[in-house]
């Protein structure tokens, strides 16, 4: 169970728009240095270029591992965000398209609810850099939620 100091937490990060310290509570959030903005209703997730996440150094390119740990993150910090779970959302399933290589420069991310049942919630993720268009990697995710069984005020 989320205590309510921490929806009351979640809610106050979202009507600011300042998420640093949600994401300072998550060990690899700090690890790979994700950041994340609002953008009208909407939150934009950033994952700042940096020689620690370099799996090719040939190119160099970001590790693939750390693009899925990216998104994946976003994707649970973005129901966190927006669901009234009772429960930190669980991952079920995670499944994840590489369109482009993740070359060193700062990456972004996008998530979509696709459907909220009771129990499961599905979300899109979109990974780019420079061009959202041009995406470099796409994901589904499948989280295991708690409805609330009283509203929280």
């Amino acid at each position: 169970m989320i205590p309510p100091e921490v929806h009351q937490q979640l809610r106050q990060a979202h009507a600011e728009g300042n998420y640093e310290p949600l994401l300072r509570l998550i060990p690899y959030a700090g690890l790979i240095g994700i950041q994340c903005s609002r953008q009208g209703d909407d939150l934009l997730f950033c994952l700042p270029a940096s020689q620690d996440n370099i799996g090719n150094p040939l190119l160099p390119a970001i590790h693939g591992g750390v693009i899925a740990g990216f998104m994946e993150l976003s994707a649970a910090l973005y129901l966190l965000i927006f669901s009234e779970s009772a429960a930190i959302p669980k991952i079920i399933d995670f499944s994840i398209d590489y369109l482009r290589a993740g070359h060193y420069r700062d990456t972004y991310a996008q998530c979509q609810l696709w459907r909220q049942g009771r129990r499961v919630t599905n979300v899109a993720i979109t990974a780019w850099q420079g061009d959202p268009d041009e995406p470099i990697a796409t994901a589904r995710a499948h989280f295991k939620i708690e409805e609330m069984t009283s509203p929280l005020k």
